[in-house]
């Protein structure tokens, strides 16, 4: 370790003499792929930056040195690749010359790239061996034919297209430099480089299902190469006892097994058992490749509102995790900070991550197998044009890569191929082609875009974002859903598309509080709400109880592991160092969520209009913006000077508001007759668009009290409160409404229904 960090010391001083002889990130980069006889290609690489594109015509393909140094896998923009240019790099071109050992000669070899940011073409000895494009994920070329005895040259171009539309770029700024929840950008190779050895014959690719009922695996290989007399033997053992095999003959993509257990144990949260796997393609008897696995017994399943894991509700504590690193970007300086990422978050009290716009290494997906942590699996689809039938076409191949490499994870319980989309006939188009995730991958559950629009009505599960501070406001939000079951909280609820369907239901983006007596770079930052220790820990444990108390949602996501750059609202700073005590956290995460301890509350409500707000139609109000005086809510109230005017009140540009009549002003009060008749012991509700705080009275007496504000119309259920004050005929509706930043407005009305689908009757 320590000849690896004075390593990088003197590349960052620009003396690569030590860095070539040392090998950054050494571990094999796929642990769940791995083969005996591989090379590692990390180290000093030639490089340089293609200012004019012209690097082809200048022959940097073969033989010609390039200008400067840089330590593969750091990107260029990394300190740890003793760079450290962030500036925009649109083509980059890398050189480095290589000798085969010889435990590696007379056999195929492979070339492997974990990652290159995003469109890549490479050369071995001058001759082309192809290109690929996508950021992301991993890709091979067999260079046996090009190959010859003694130094062999490998050559690559990397082109980046960062504000082009046509590559997905996650979180990676589009400006010169980071900003708001974007930042540093990752330009060509960041990952692993690196060679195998295999047999004329060799496994190209398998996919394992788990079959936990039935105590067996079910495998599916690719053997590539000639198979006449070839057969694939597949073992599985619990520690050093062989529990499994099988031997089937080779049949190109289809070979098929079938791999019966004696020992039974399943993979769970935070329980982990893995099997170790060896995969062997022989032919007379005799192996021509080996690859060495490992795989998790474990079920997941999708039964009404019901995320389950092994059959049992499994509450989700999530985290965001961006997978950013303050000296390699993207790519961690050594396989144990990936570790630890994972058990900084247990630490907290959170059982799994998001993994949030990136395509995360092989190796810390290892890691959360072997610690029992849940991942999501998601593409990092910011940046990219989806309404581009080009962009898309690429991007989906690329996704298939991902799901392809990741899929015999058990720690991956979920894929989500897009974030926060918006609506429109180009994003649903998007959803369909991203919803072939079910037919490759049918084992897991499907989130079609986390949080905004799901306009694809396969998808398995649903979701929202919700960064609202205020935890009286945040909990009024869920509450109707966590005692109906239906109509939960939705982003964009005006596309009718986009209804909830009774799926399983999480928070997956909340909270994003940034601690003011902890800023990771300096004062300069930022967080959706700002708060010292105490009031963190307060609001934490409001927002978070709201979600652990509902029975109908079963996870949530906490924004996020660690402060990025500007963006300070990790539990952790940026260089991992603590805030507080994570225990603290830790102690409010942990407790039982109502979703493991009860079960689904599904009491659907049928609501109709009993006052109607002006969402649709106007509705006339007296308001006033000077204070009223005493009684002004109650009916006998003199209002005779106060002015009349259509609803919705507020300023325009106001998320979800339909403005007739504007008010700008700190106060505004409301009064409306409305005339009912009897409601009988029918449900009733507050249908309400409010910024900010509001208090709301029927015939004096108050019926709600509103904190923080909404971004659309909202349900609020208050059944009790309504029908004490609600009396047949005659009723004084009146409202009053503060403002103190950002937008404002405010509209009501009321609604009546009956629970289970029962007829709603006409008051």
């Amino acid at each position: 370790m320590m000849i690896w960090l004075m390593a990088i010391g003197a590349l960052a001083a620009l003396s690569v003499t030590a860095a070539a002889e040392a090998i950054p990130r050494p571990e094999h980069p796929r642990p769940d792929y791995r083969r005996e006889a591989w090379m590692n290609l990390n180290g000093a690489w030639e490089f340089e930056v293609d200012e004019a594109g012209d690097g082809e015509a200048r022959g940097l393909t073969t033989g010609t040195p390039l200008k400067e140094k840089i330590l593969v896998p750091f990107c260029p923009e990394s300190r740890l690749s003793g760079l450290g240019r962030t500036d925009f790099m649109e083509n980059v071109w890398y050189r480095r010359t290589f000798e085969l050992p010889r435990s590696m000669a007379g056999r195929r070899i492979l070339l492997h790239f974990g990652a290159v940011d995003w469109h890549a073409r490479v050369w071995v000895n001058g001759e082309y061996m192809g290109d690929h494009r996508g950021g992301y994920s991993q890709f091979t070329f067999d260079i046996t034919d090009a190959l010859r005895d003694g130094a062999n040259e490998i050559v690559v171009h990397a082109r980046d297209l960062t504000r082009s539309g046509l590559q997905a770029t996650g979180k990676q700024a589009h400006s010169r430099d980071s900003e708001g929840c974007v930042y540093t950008r990752t330009t060509g190779i960041w990952q692993t480089v690196w060679l195998e050895a295999v047999g004329d014959a060799y496994l190209r690719q398998f996919t394992l299902t788990p079959d936990l009922d039935g105590g067996r695996a079910i495998l599916q290989a690719w053997v590539h190469g000639p198979n006449r007399g070839v057969e694939l033997r597949v073992q599985a053992y619990a520690g050093k006892t062989l529990v499994g095999e099988e031997t089937v003959p080779a049949n190109w993509r289809g070979t098929l097994a079938v791999l019966k257990l004696s020992k039974v144990k399943a993979w769970a949260p935070g329980k982990p058992f893995l099997y170790e796997l060896v995969l062997s393609v022989r032919r007379n008897g005799k192996a021509i490749d080996t690859v060495r696995s490992y795989f998790g017994l474990r079920k997941l399943g999708v039964q009404g509102n019901r995320f389950l894991i092994n059959d049992r509700p499994v509450f989700q504590r999530l985290i965001l995790d961006q997978g950013f690193y303050p000296d390699g970007i993207y790519t961690a300086r050594t396989d144990a900070e990936l570790k630890r990422d994972i058990e900084l978050s247990m630490a907290a009290g959170f059982n799994g991550a998001r993994l949030h716009q990136k395509v995360f290494e092989p190796r810390l997906l290892y890691w959360a197998d072997k610690l029992g942590y849940l991942l999501w699996g998601e593409y990092p689809s910011w940046g990219l044009n989806l309404a581009d039938q080009e962009a898309l076409a690429c991007a989906a191949n690329e996704w298939r890569e991902v799901v392809e490499r990741d899929r015999n994870h058990p720690a991956i319980i979920g894929w989500c191929p897009l974030n926060e989309t918006g609506g429109g006939e180009a994003i649903a188009a998007a959803q369909m082609v991203f919803g072939l995730t079910q037919a490759l991958d049918p084992t897991r559950p499907y989130l079609d875009t986390s949080g905004y629009v799901h306009l694809d009505p396969r998808t398995d599960v649903y979701d929202s974002h919700d960064y609202d501070q205020n935890p009286d406001s945040f909990a009024a939000r869920y509450s109707g859903f966590s005692k109906t079951g239906v109509r939960p909280f939705n982003n964009v609820p005006s596309d009718a598309r986009s209804a909830y369907l009774g799926q399983p239901y999480f928070v997956s983006e909340y909270g994003g509080m940034r601690l003011d007596s902890a800023p990771s770079e300096g004062a300069v930052g930022w967080g959706y709400g700002q708060t010292d220790l105490k009031g963190f820990l307060q609001r934490y444990k409001a927002l978070t109880d709201a979600l652990l108390d509902n029975p109908n949602m079963f996870g949530f996501c906490y924004t996020q592991l660690t402060d990025v750059e500007q963006e300070q609202n990790g539990i952790y700073r940026y260089d991992r160092s603590a805030k507080y005590d994570p225990k603290l956290v830790h102690a409010i995460n942990t407790r039982k969520a109502a979703y493991e301890t009860r079960g689904p509350r599904i009491s659907p409500i049928r609501w109709r209009t009993l006052v109607p707000t002006s969402r649709s139609a106007a509705q006339t109000w007296r308001c006033t913006t000077e204070p009223p005086g005493e009684g002004w809510e109650k009916p006998g109230f003199d209002d005779a000077d106060w002015q009349e005017g259509p609803g919705g009140f507020g300023a325009e540009r106001t998320p979800g508001a339909v403005v007739r009549t504007p008010w700008l002003s700190a106060d505004l009060w409301l009064r409306r007759t409305v005339t009912v008749g009897d409601v009988g012991a029918q449900e009733l509700a507050l249908e309400i668009h409010h910024d900010e705080d509001a208090e709301v009275y029927l015939n004096g007496q108050l019926i709600a009290e509103l904190k923080g504000y909404t971004t659309q119309y909202e349900i609020r259920s208050a059944t009790a409160a309504i029908r004490k004050a609600l009396i047949a005929g005659p009723n004084t509706l009146a409202v009053h409404c503060r403002q103190t930043t950002g937008g404002q407005y405010i509209d009501v009305g009321l609604l009546i229904g009956a629970k289970d689908g029962g007829p709603v009757k006409k008051p």
